[in-house]
């Protein structure tokens, strides 16, 4: 490294360490921390992560290698294997792993403090849930794209793969109804809210054609098309909630879970560059845009956080989340750290669109993107007066609060401001908006614009749940093609319309049931549970494929934090079935307590099975490392004759040719 670049990374660890004694209080402890201090020190930490100990995995564990032929090449068929412009790639994949969760969990987990969400969300990321996302996301493209359940049973055995399966199918229907509840209460009778979400779609339809069939390659024109568009639908939606329009869309909370149900099932089941990828693309401009604007707007205001470092809910008791802070704050925090849902896009849609294996570096920086938004989302929380925040996220009364130690202050003025009823809320979507909308109404000449500015916080959250959503359903229905198609051979084509329709409205129909039954206090919990359990089992997959790979030197990467995030998480779900338990005995009615019997048996079914898969897993490592087994892999090799990565040497076209045609 030349002597100016190492005085500049220098620089930015020194920075980067001073921020984090300010936050943490080492420096000035009996003091309130600025919010400006969480965004220096997060920032300093992400590209510090990504120049070194992502490189560091790039060319030294994986060896990435553009000679490879990426699926997208070999098994183009328009419609799920295509290489996408590396812009809407990343616009891709970090829409879809961007959910609800980055934006929700660190708001929920503020009720013990900022501290510990804040140290998870960044230490996390960086040493767990981005290794996470691009171990997975290189197995998958050396796999021809294949998810992560058949990775599984592929590289560990036909006991884990099933177990796998099965894990990510609960998995996965938890996780898309955790993300829903939280955008069907934040919308519901909320017509102008309900307005502009609905709206990004039909131009995600006109972006997709204009993309693919009316001026392909122009990504530029598209992306200022759509950008337009979707400011004028923000603008538009309140002229729309004021007018006789409105009962159109001031919806009650089951129609929502429907017609979220029906967009669901919509971008399952059409082709990926009709709907899904160019409205990920979209909203990813207004996720990037939104968490800089927010940052700017901490920098320039230097809001104090209102919050403490820990609050006395760290030893349980909190009115949001049930028990203590160990394990609670972990799996509530949830995908802003590490989440195993990423594993599923990561070896779902993002690896079938690949161009070039260097592209695969998205899954590292795409997860601290993610994870800097988590950080921006627990400033915007916490800079709110505690007690509003608890009146925001829970239904108890001021007298209650107050009895607890946190008054409420100013809840009737930001209802006020915001010109919607913002008590009684809970899911943290509401107190999220009312906290950015704070920040940036607090901008010069932004005093007026506060409901502008709630509706379109909303707007920026739920297009983060709904890129989910649709990403979610549509590796859900490839999850049960596949296990189907053990059974019927024809399910397991991927493009057989009878099978695409029956497994997307079966996906569907399923996370549609336990948003309607369920509740924030029951549904959030058991997500981030089965959430976290599905990352230590793509650790505990990524780590065989490393020992595959012959890089038994660097299992270290993997394995370290699959066993904490195991021993965390274990711990939760334990917690939680008898949580579940206890609840539906009190419960005296039937249709009451059927709702938290079927979380208790999905919580304890997927740590069974975690723990199934963990044993196995085990007990192969064993045999590899210790015993002598031969190792044997399915990964695909575009080269003549078998050749492995390492006899591979670059190209002046900076592509393979494969004799025959085909790879080995």
């Amino acid at each position: 490294m030349k002597p100016g670049l190492l005085v500049m990374w220098a620089l930015v660890a020194a920075l980067c360490a001073v921020a984090f004694g300010f936050v943490t209080g080492v420096f000035q402890p009996g003091e309130r921390v600025n919010g400006l201090w969480l965004v220096v020190a997060a920032a300093c930490f992400y590209v510090l992560a990504l120049r070194f100990y992502g490189r560091f995995l790039a060319t030294h564990v994986v060896e990435l290698n553009d000679q490879r032929v990426t699926p997208a090449y070999r098994l183009h068929d328009g419609t799920n294997f295509y290489a996408a412009n590396k812009y809407v790639l990343f616009g891709h994949h970090f829409a879809a792993i961007a959910g609800a969760g980055p934006l929700l969990g660190p708001v929920l987990a503020a009720q013990f403090g900022f501290l510990p969400g804040f140290l998870w969300l960044v230490v996390g990321a960086v040493l767990a849930g981005a290794v996470q996302d691009f171990i997975i996301l290189v197995a998958s493209i050396r796999r021809n794209g294949r998810s992560l359940p058949e990775i599984a049973r592929d590289e560990i055995g036909l006991v884990t793969g099933s177990a796998v399966a099965v894990a990510v199918l609960f998995i996965v229907v938890v996780a898309l109804a955790g993300l829903g509840l939280a955008v069907v209460n934040a919308l519901y009778r909320n017509a102008w809210g309900t307005f502009t979400i609905a709206m990004t779609i039909p131009i995600a339809f006109l972006m997709g054609f204009y993309l693919q069939k009316f001026r392909p390659g122009r990504v530029g024109e598209v992306s200022a098309l759509g950008v337009s568009l979707l400011v004028v639908a923000v603008v538009a939606g309140r002229a729309v909630a004021q007018s006789d329009l409105a009962a159109w869309f001031d919806l009650e909370k089951l129609t929502l879970v429907w017609l979220l149900a029906g967009y669901g099932f919509l971008a399952s089941v059409l082709p990926m560059w009709m709907l899904l990828v160019p409205r990920d693309y979209l909203s990813t401009f207004m996720k990037v845009g939104v968490v800089v604007l927010l940052a700017l707007g901490v920098i320039v205001l230097a809001p104090p956080i209102e919050m403490p470092r820990v609050t006395a809910f760290i030893h349980g008791g909190g009115p949001i989340i049930p028990g203590t802070m160990f394990p609670f704050v972990f799996i509530t925090i949830a995908c802003g750290a590490i989440s195993g849902f990423h594993s599923l896009v990561s070896s779902g849609t993002t690896p079938k669109m690949i161009a070039r294996e260097s592209q695969a570096i998205v899954g590292y920086g795409a997860m601290l993107m993610e994870s800097f938004v988590g950080v921006m989302a627990l400033i915007a929380a916490t800079v709110l007066i505690p007690g509003d925040y608890l009146a925001i996220n829970t239904v108890l009364s001021a007298d209650a609060l107050a009895a607890m130690g946190f008054p409420v202050a100013r809840i009737e003025e930001l209802s006020r401001l915001v010109e919607v009823e913002v008590a009684g809320r809970p899911g943290g979507a509401v107190s999220l908006a009312v906290g950015m909308a704070s920040i940036f109404a607090g901008l010069p000449g932004m005093a007026r614009l506060m409901a502008y500015w709630y509706q379109f916080a909303l707007l920026f959250e739920a297009l983060f749940i709904l890129t989910t959503i649709d990403a979610g359903t549509r590796v859900a229905r490839y999850l049960v093609q596949e296990i189907g198609g053990r059974a019927y051979g024809p399910l397991r084509r991927i493009n057989w319309w009878p099978g695409v329709i029956a497994s997307s409205a079966a996906v569907v129909g399923a996370w549609g049931y336990l948003i309607a039954t369920g509740s924030i206090s029951t549904i959030w919990p058991m997500f981030g549970a089965a959430n976290q359990l599905l990352g230590m089992l793509a650790l505990c997959v990524g780590t065989t494929v490393l020992i595959k790979m012959r890089k038994a030197r660097y299992l270290w990467v993997t394995a370290v934090p699959m066993v904490f995030v195991g021993a965390v998480t274990l711990t939760g779900a334990y917690q939680l079935f008898f949580l579940y338990v206890a609840k539906a005995g009190a419960v005296g009615e039937f249709d009451q307590a059927l709702p938290l019997v079927v979380d208790a048996i999905l919580v304890a079914v997927v740590a069974v099975l975690a723990i199934i898969v963990l044993v196995d897993s085990t007990r192969k490592w064993y045999g590899y490392l210790v015993q002598g087994w031969p190792i044997r892999t399915t990964e695909v090799v575009a080269g003549g004759g078998g050749a492995s990565p390492a006899s591979m040497h670059p190209m002046a076209s900076g592509r393979l040719d494969i004799p025959g045609g085909h790879c080995c």
